[in-house]
C-alpha cells in the first residue's frame, strides 16, 4: 500500500438555510467528526491488520478515540505492575498545652528512608518543650460546580459503584421517561447555566422544597446568585456547547411530588445528587477558620493543622459528606492556642509506611481521564491550549466506547475498577511499538481540539478533516514500513468482539465470507430490500479495497466494476445493470464522493 495525498471536497454539504444559520457550525462539526472517524478508524484498521497482523487470525481494530482510551487503562496497569514500593518513616508526637492536647507530625522536606534517622527525630522530640508558632486565617470555599455528564458518571461510580452506562441510562430515563422528565438534557458537556436561567432559580428551589428531603436544607433569602467563570451562570462558558449543565427541569418541578413515587431507588439517588448540587450553587460560601501550628524541635520541624467551621453555607446541602483533605490529622479539633504559647511533646513514635501505586480507574475516573486528556501531553504550551478542549470523545459516546472495549475483550471489570485483559495489553504493546501516536491520547486530543474549533467558527470543516487526513496518512506510512508478523495473542481474546481472519478477504470472495467479514466489523446492510444492502456493501467494500491496496478505477464505472467482481449477485442479470446502479448516483452523497475520489486513502 502506498497511500496518496488525502483531501476532502464534500459534495454532500449544501449551504444551510438562512433560518438555520445559527446551527450551521454545529452541523459542520458533526459532518467533520463523522468523516474524520471514517478516514481514521476504517483506514487505519485495515492498514494495521495487513501491515502488523499478516497471517494472524485477528483483526487489529484502530479507533480515533477507542485506541487511546485503551492506552490510558493499559498505561496505568503497567505503571501499577512495574511499581516498586519504597519504605519510609514518619514521626508523630503528642503536644500538651494548658488548654488541652493535640497531635503534631514531623514535616521534613523529603521523606525519611532510614529508620535510624527517624529514631534521631524521636530522641530529639521526647520531652522537648518550646514556643508554638500559631497562625489563624479565615477562609472561604465556593460550592462545587454543577454537574455535566462526566462529573455525574465519576461521582456515581465512586459513591454507588455504577458503571458509566448505568448512570447515563438512569439520567436519560429521568430526562425523557414516561411521566418523569424531571431533569434537563443529561448529555451535558459544560458545568455552567445561561444567565437567563437565573429567573428560574426561585421556582426550582420552591419545587424542590416541597419534599421533606430538600426542605431540611437551609436556603438563603434571597438566593445567592454567582455569575462569571467562578459561578454557575456564565454565558461565555457555554460557547461551543450544545447543552448546559444538568439541573432539575423548571417546567416539571411543580409535579415532582406526583412523580417521586414512580421513581426507582437508583433514580431517586441520581436525582438527589443533581438537586443538591443545584441547591448548593445558590447557597453562601462555606466559611471556616484555618489554624496552622508549627514547632521547631532542635532543627526538626513539627506541624499541626485544624479547621473550625464558622458558617456551613453550601456544606449544609451535604451533611454526610467530608472532603478527603479533612480526614486524618487534618480533621482534629485543636484546643484554643496562642502564638508563642509553650507546648511540651511526649510519646513520640515512628510510623512505618510504604509508597503506593496510583489507583486503577473505575469507569467514572476513566471518563474524567478522557475528558482531561491534556494531562497526557508533555508540551507545556500545548497542554495549556488543550485544557480549553473537551478531551477525547464526547459525553454521549464515552460510555459506549468503554462498553465496546469490554465487549471486544480488551477491558474487563474487576470489582468497581476497569483493568485491561492480556489481549488488550498485547494490542497496546503492538501499536505502541509500531507508532506511539496510535496510542497517544494527546494526538487524539489535538484532533478533537480542531473539531471543537469548527463549532466555535475558528476552523473550517474542510481544514479540520484535512488535518485528520494528514495524521492518518503519516501513521499509515509508518505502519507500512513496520516489520510484519502475526499476533497470536489477539486471536484468543474473549467477549463478543470476535473478528474474522484478516486473510479471508484476499483468499476468498464468496458471498458467505464477505457477509461474515462485514458482520465481524459491526457493519450490516439496511434491513429492507436488496438495493439497501448493496448500497452499504458497496461503501464498505470500497474502504476494504483501498485499505488492502487494490486499485480502484479512475472513474465511477471502473470503480463499480472492480467492486462488482467481489459482490455477490442473485439477480443473474449481469454486470451492466449493477454498474448503472452506481452511475445513477442513488447512493448517499458522501458515498458518491468516496467513489469519485477513489475512497479514503486517495
Amino acid at each position: 500500500m502506498s497511500p496518496r495525498a488525502c483531501s476532502f471536497t464534500p459534495v454532500c454539504c449544501s449551504a444551510p438555510r438562512p433560518i438555520n444559520s445559527e446551527y450551521s457550525r454545529i452541523y459542520a462539526a458533526a459532518v467533520a467528526r463523522r468523516q474524520a472517524d471514517q478516514i481514521y478508524n476504517l483506514s487505519l484498521t485495515r492498514t494495521a491488520t495487513v501491515s502488523l497482523g499478516k497471517g494472524a487470525p485477528g483483526v487489529i481494530g484502530i479507533g480515533r478515540v477507542k485506541t487511546p482510551t485503551l492506552a490510558i487503562v493499559c498505561r496505568r496497569e503497567l505503571e501499577i505492575r512495574n511499581f516498586v514500593p519504597v519504605a519510609y518513616f514518619e514521626v508523630v508526637a503528642k503536644a500538651k498545652v494548658p488548654s488541652g492536647e493535640f497531635l503534631m507530625r514531623h514535616a521534613p522536606q523529603e521523606r525519611i528512608l532510614q529508620r535510624a534517622k527517624a529514631q534521631e527525630v524521636v530522641d530529639s522530640a521526647d520531652g522537648f518543650a518550646g514556643p508554638l508558632a500559631v497562625r489563624v486565617e479565615e477562609k472561604r470555599q465556593k460550592p462545587p460546580k454543577l454537574h455535566d455528564l462526566p462529573s455525574l458518571q465519576k461521582l456515581c461510580g465512586s459513591r454507588f459503584g455504577w458503571s458509566a452506562a448505568k448512570t447515563l441510562e438512569l439520567a436519560q430515563e429521568l430526562y425523557d421517561g414516561q411521566g418523569k422528565k424531571i431533569i434537563t438534557y443529561p448529555r451535558a458537556e459544560v458545568r455552567y447555566l445561561p444567565e437567563n436561567a437565573i429567573d428560574d432559580a426561585p421556582k426550582i428551589v420552591a419545587g424542590l422544597r416541597e419534599g421533606q428531603t430538600f426542605r431540611a436544607i437551609p436556603m438563603p433569602e434571597p438566593l445567592h446568585i454567582r455569575n462569571g467563570a467562578a459561578g454557575s451562570f456564565h454565558d461565555k462558558g457555554l460557547e461551543g456547547a450544545s447543552h448546559h449543565a444538568v439541573i432539575p427541569n423548571v417546567n416539571t418541578i411543580g409535579a415532582l411530588r406526583d412523580v417521586w413515587p414512580r421513581l426507582s431507588l437508583d433514580e431517586k439517588k441520581l436525582f438527589d445528587v443533581i438537586a443538591r448540587a443545584y441547591l448548593a450553587s445558590l447557597m453562601p460560601d462555606f466559611r471556616y477558620r484555618q489554624t496552622s501550628v508549627t514547632l521547631d524541635v532542635r532543627g526538626f520541624p513539627f506541624r499541626a493543622a485544624g479547621c473550625q467551621p464558622i458558617d456551613m453555607g453550601w456544606r449544609a446541602a451535604f451533611p454526610e459528606w467530608t472532603p478527603a483533605e479533612e480526614k486524618g490529622d487534618e480533621a482534629q479539633l485543636l484546643p484554643a492556642l496562642r502564638d508563642g504559647e509553650s507546648a511540651k511533646l511526649s510519646e513520640p513514635k515512628i510510623e512505618a509506611k510504604e509508597t503506593r501505586p496510583p489507583p486503577r480507574y473505575n469507569e467514572g475516573g476513566l471518563i474524567e481521564a478522557m475528558q482531561n486528556a491534556w494531562r497526557f501531553v508533555d508540551d507545556e504550551a500545548l497542554r495549556e491550549r488543550l485544557k480549553e478542549a473537551k478531551g477525547i470523545g464526547t459525553p454521549a459516546t464515552r460510555a459506549e466506547i468503554i462498553g465496546g472495549l469490554k465487549r471486544q475483550g480488551f477491558l474487563t471489570a474487576q470489582g468497581k475498577n476497569i483493568v485491561p485483559t492480556e489481549a488488550g495489553l498485547s494490542l497496546f504493546d503492538v501499536l505502541r511499538r509500531a507508532d506511539p501516536d496510535l496510542v497517544d491520547p494527546g494526538v487524539t486530543a489535538r484532533m478533537e481540539y480542531l473539531l471543537d474549533d469548527v463549532v466555535l467558527g475558528k476552523q473550517e470543516m474542510v481544514g479540520a478533516i484535512d488535518a485528520v487526513c494528514e495524521v492518518a496518512q503519516r501513521i499509515i506510512g509508518k505502519l507500512t514500513e513496520s516489520p510484519r508478523g502475526g499476533l497470536p495473542l489477539l486471536s484468543g481474546r474473549g467477549g463478543s468482539g470476535t473478528r474474522p481472519q484478516a486473510s479471508s478477504m484476499k483468499s476468498r470472495a464468496g458471498n458467505r465470507t464477505l457477509r461474515r467479514d462485514l458482520r465481524g466489523h459491526g457493519l450490516r446492510g439496511h434491513a429492507g430490500g436488496r438495493r439497501g444492502r448493496r448500497k452499504r456493501f458497496i461503501v464498505v467494500f470500497i474502504f476494504y479495497m483501498d485499505a488492502f491496496g487494490a486499485p480502484l478505477g479512475a472513474d465511477k464505472a471502473k470503480g463499480a466494476a472492480v467492486i462488482d467482481r467481489r459482490l455477490p449477485s442473485k439477480s443473474g442479470k449481469g454486470r451492466k445493470r449493477r454498474e448503472r446502479h452506481v452511475r445513477k448516483s442513488k447512493l448517499r452523497p458522501n458515498v458518491c464522493w468516496h467513489i469519485q475520489q477513489h475512497s479514503l486513502l486517495c
